[in-house]
């Protein structure tokens, strides 16, 4: 049995994120949800932040990070937890699709030609190591901010 990837039997209907719902008039409708689930759906923050999202480079990532990690201090000032969790997971997701294509050539995990068999790791590129770092950095800050922390906590217990 192969580890396949886990969007083979994805089910969109039943996802609690959704495209055509405004999140900054609707934050009520935002669920914080597990790692970077709804971090490619959830407007406006989608367009918003993932302009700025760039990992090609050492020298890239670092201003990339910057920028968001900056978003997700004015969310936070603008008491605006949605948007402030749309920067983590940004980061968040910088960091793993770095470490993708860092152990990984061209980032692909699985070979869709044989049955979705796991590639060999090891063969990706050291930049995008470096371009990881960057963003581990600022994705560990965000969530060791005290405002941030508290928000989610309180985000979760009362919305999910």
């Amino acid at each position: 049995m192969t580890d396949r990837p886990y969007y083979l039997n994805f089910d969109k209907p039943a996802y609690a994120w959704k495209p055509d719902i405004d999140y900054r008039k609707f934050p009520e409708k935002y669920k914080v949800g597990k790692g970077e689930q709804g971090v490619l759906i959830c407007q406006p923050y989608k367009s918003e932040i993932g302009i700025n999202w760039r990992f090609k480079t050492q020298a890239i990532a670092e201003i990339s990070a910057a920028k968001i990690y900056e978003q997700f201090l004015i969310y936070l000032k603008d008491d605006e937890f949605v948007g402030a969790d749309m920067a983590r997971k940004y980061l968040q997701m910088g960091y793993t699709r770095s470490r993708r294509y860092a152990n990984y050539k061209g980032g692909k995990k699985y070979d869709e030609t044989h049955d979705y068999a796991q590639l060999e790791r090891g063969t990706g590129e050291d930049e995008k190591a470096k371009s990881a770092d960057i963003f581990y950095t600022y994705w560990k800050n965000a969530e060791a901010n005290e405002q941030y922390a508290d928000l989610k906590k309180q985000w979760k217990h009362e919305r999910g």
